[in-house]
C-alpha cells in the first residue's frame, strides 16, 4: 500500500510536507481535503484524522498527523539528504529549536492574519477591522525580527549553510501573509535565497 498524504495546498504546513515530499522524491498518493469545503469534517475524513485536520499520512496501517512530526518521520524513514534533518546532534537541535519556536512565534501571528486577511472576508463575507489587522502586522513585524536576529542571524540557513525542516517550514509559513503588494515585503528574508 503506498504512502497517502491528505492535505490542502491553501494550508502552510500541508505546504511544507507536499513540497519536502516532492523535493525528496518521497512516492505518495495526493489525498485532497478541500477545507474550504468543509471536507476534514467528513465522517470519512474523522476516520483517518480525529482531529479533523491536514495534513495528514497513512503509510500502510501506521497514521500520523501534525506536519512536524510527519516531515521529521518522513525524513527519517526515506533517508533524505543529512542537510534536512542533521544528525549531528546540536546542527538537529537549531531546527528543533524553530520548529518548537514556530507554533507560537511565526504561525500563529501568520494564521491569524490569514483568517483576517483571506478566510473571514471569503466565508463570511465581512471586512475585519482595520485595527485588529494593523495589530496583527505589528506582532508579524516582531515575528520576522525574532526570526532575523535570533535564528538566521548572519547565517544563510536557520541551522548552518543547508537548507533544513526548519528552513522549509519557516519560508512557506512567512510567504502565505507577505507579498509584493505588503508593507511588510521588505522584511522578508528568504532562506531559500533570492
Amino acid at each position: 500500500m503506498p504512502l497517502e498524504i491528505y492535505l490542502d495546498l491553501i494550508s502552510q504546513p500541508c505546504r511544507s510536507v507536499y513540497i519536502f515530499a516532492k523535493k525528496n522524491n518521497i512516492p505518495f498518493e495526493f489525498k485532497k481535503i478541500l477545507l474550504f469545503k468543509g471536507e476534514q469534517y467528513s465522517e470519512e475524513f474523522g476516520k483517518v484524522n480525529y482531529f479533523r485536520k491536514v495534513p495528514v499520512i497513512k503509510d500502510g496501517d501506521f497514521t500520523l498527523s501534525e506536519s512536524i512530526a510527519i516531515l521529521t518521520y518522513l525524513a527519517e524513514k526515506y533517508g533524505t539528504p543529512d542537510h534536512w534533518y542533521p544528525a549531528d546532534l546540536q546542527t538537529r537541535a537549531r531546527v528543533h529549536e524553530y520548529l518548537s519556536w514556530q507554533h507560537s512565534g511565526m504561525r500563529g501571528i501568520a494564521g491569524k492574519i490569514l483568517w483576517l486577511r483571506l478566510m473571514i472576508p471569503k466565508a463570511f463575507e465581512i471586512d475585519v477591522p482595520k485595527e485588529r489587522m494593523d495589530s496583527l502586522l505589528v506582532d508579524l513585524e516582531g515575528s520576522l525580527t525574532a526570526f532575523e536576529e535570533k535564528f538566521l542571524q548572519d547565517k544563510p540557513f536557520i541551522a548552518g549553510q543547508k537548507i533544513s525542516l526548519a528552513d522549509l517550514v519557516a519560508i512557506v509559513e512567512i510567504m502565505q501573509n507577505v507579498t509584493s503588494s505588503s508593507p511588510m515585503a521588505d522584511r522578508v528574508v528568504s532562506p531559500l535565497g533570492p
